[in-house]
């Protein structure tokens, strides 16, 4: 393991959609956890899925490929959001061009009133 890569994820629900909670560092050591986590958030969602990446410190072209990558899987059967807000998570992802195809928020409560229609 790559010293300093640390990464905690959680999975809750919120009515019809299941969110995915990321605290720490998103890099080619911690990826495969998020990408196991979206798995299963898919397994228990009905409406859709949001990665809450409000308490990630370093988000890396690894963490990135596995937002795109669940954004194919998840859509367009069920609908998909993140959220970043700050230079750590959201410029990144602005800068490569990932918010303009995947739905990017700076809340969670704007990703699940997207997700939901307004049904939370």
């Amino acid at each position: 393991m790559v010293s300093g890569s640390h990464c905690d994820i959680g999975l809750r629900q919120i009515g019809t959609v299941t969110v995915v909670g990321v605290v720490g560092t998103l890099d080619s050591v911690t990826a495969p956890q998020l990408e196991s986590a979206i798995a299963d958030a898919v397994a228990t969602a009905s409406d859709g899925v949001v990665i809450d990446l409000g308490g990630v410190d370093f988000l890396s072209s690894a963490g990135m490929g596995v937002l795109m990558g669940a954004h194919a899987d998840i859509t367009p059967a069920r609908r998909f959001a993140v959220v970043a807000d700050g230079p750590a998570t959201s410029r990144p992802l602005r800068l490569v061009g990932i918010a303009d195809v995947v739905g990017l928020f700076a809340t969670l409560d704007e990703a699940l009133d997207t997700v939901t229609g307004g049904d939370v």
